[in-house]
């Protein structure tokens, strides 16, 4: 039995808008592009994974992933091609919504995780690698950001990635699974909301999808709608967040 009854759709002001479940346009002529975050990954450890390989999906973020093949099947929507980005989790999620709709992934690596200086370590309250001086000269401009791969440049290569999935099946609807981060200034972007942010305030729960209409080649509309919403863990709190 499909669960994509479950799927809540949100707007930016975080109230429900259950009308945008189905806002998939087929047969419009419109083209729409899912941007599609992850799963929940494997990490116990609590790491910074960032670009790293070996980063899989947990046990539930499987069932993230096949949720979401579900509620699309469930909601009709007409998905003629799945992109992803070359890590692990990403395609690990993109895997069961390409095989529900008899398609092959395919792979854009600017759909990819931003670069982190801080990869690879930790950042657990009490513990966590932001105690150490020799990293506060990554802190010093939020605005860019200083640690990693600059805002501008991640929603540009997104936007890029969707311009052409969008011209793989013009009036249809296309998946392309990425990462928190890449996903938010992205919607920023678009929207026209400034890049830098308190992370706290994404709006973008994992196996969550983020959906830009098209008309022609100009963007008319996002949605949002979090297909896993019953599956999400509870929220930890966190000192430091760059992507995921």
């Amino acid at each position: 039995m499909g669960h994509g009854i479950r799927g809540e759709a949100v707007s930016a002001d975080g109230r429900s808008e259950r009308g945008i479940e189905a806002s998939h346009l087929a047969g419009s002529g419109r083209t729409v592009v899912h941007l599609l975050r992850h799963g929940e990954v494997h990490n116990p450890e609590g790491i910074l994974y960032g670009r790293l390989p070996g980063y899989h999906l947990s046990e539930l973020g499987r069932k993230m992933a096949d949720r979401v093949s579900e509620y699309l099947k469930d909601q009709q929507h007409d998905i003629a091609a799945v992109v992803s980005s070359p890590l692990e989790r990403a395609q690990e999620t993109a895997e069961p919504i390409a095989a529900a709709f008899g398609l092959n992934v395919r792979t854009d690596v600017r759909l990819i995780e931003a670069e982190n200086v801080f990869e690879g370590l930790t950042f657990g309250v009490g513990d966590g690698s932001l105690l150490r001086p020799t990293y506060w000269r990554y802190l010093r401009n939020p605005f860019r950001p200083s640690w990693g791969e600059p805002y501008t440049n991640q929603a540009g290569r997104v936007l890029a990635a969707m311009a052409d999935a969008r011209e793989l099946a013009p009036g249809r609807e296309i998946v392309c699974v990425s990462h928190q981060l890449p996903i938010w200034v992205t919607r920023c972007r678009v929207e026209g909301k400034r890049l830098w942010h308190d992370p706290r305030g994404r709006q973008c729960t994992l196996a969550s999808l983020t959906s830009f209409t098209y008309e022609g080649a100009a963007i008319e509309s996002v949605s949002y709608v979090e297909p896993v919403k019953d599956l999400l863990p509870v929220k930890r709190s966190r000192t430091f967040s760059a992507g995921a």
